[in-house]
């Protein structure tokens, strides 16, 4: 059960209604945890617009959907994992590739060099070592890119945070963060 309601839609107060109309527009949906965000509108349409630059940016929906993955997981936001599993697939990610995302690694070096950045990013807090900044740069990310990386970062720690403190009920199928080692 959520810690934290979604608010209703129809039901919303005049500015959780704007707002989640808004990320209804930029996000296509309006999924639980968009709901609870709702509760503030402020920090709704500050997620909806990070998350419209994060979209614009240079880095491939692929690469942008791998860093979710690795972040959702290196977390324990079993509500992300479970969302961006769907979301990876529409980005046309397979299920192994999904796998291994969720542990940093990944069949294309680039997108590798990309989930072990993220993934130092998160346990250092970005204070990132030189090889470590050297290795993404080695792999072909120009600036733009790692800045870009470091910007999904946030914006999925955001989201993360917001999920596991909510509890919010998750409304995408199911994924458990131990079957990675089932998987294995």
């Amino acid at each position: 059960m959520s810690r934290i309601a979604p608010v209703d839609p129809t039901t919303a107060d005049a500015d959780a209604k704007a707002a989640l109309d808004g990320a209804a527009r930029a996000i296509g949906a309006t999924p639980n945890f968009v709901r609870v965000l709702a509760h503030s509108p402020t920090a709704l349409n500050a997620f909806t617009g990070l998350h419209g630059l994060a979209g614009g940016g240079i880095l491939d929906p692929q690469t942008r959907e791998r860093i979710a993955l690795a972040v959702a997981q290196q977390t324990g936001c079993q509500y992300c994992v479970s969302a961006h599993t769907v979301l990876g697939a529409n980005a046309g990610l397979d299920t192994a590739e999904i796998l291994d995302n969720r542990r940093g690694r990944s069949a294309d070096p680039k997108a590798e060099a990309a989930l072990q950045f993220t993934q130092a990013l998160v346990d250092t807090l970005g204070n990132v070592t030189p090889a470590e900044f050297d290795a993404v740069r080695d792999a072909g990310h120009s600036d733009a890119e790692i800045v870009e990386i470091v910007g999904h970062v946030a914006l999925n720690l955001f989201s993360n945070l917001v999920g596991k403190v909510s509890q919010v009920a998750i409304d995408f199928p199911k994924v458990e963060l131990n079957d990675l080692q089932q998987a294995a």
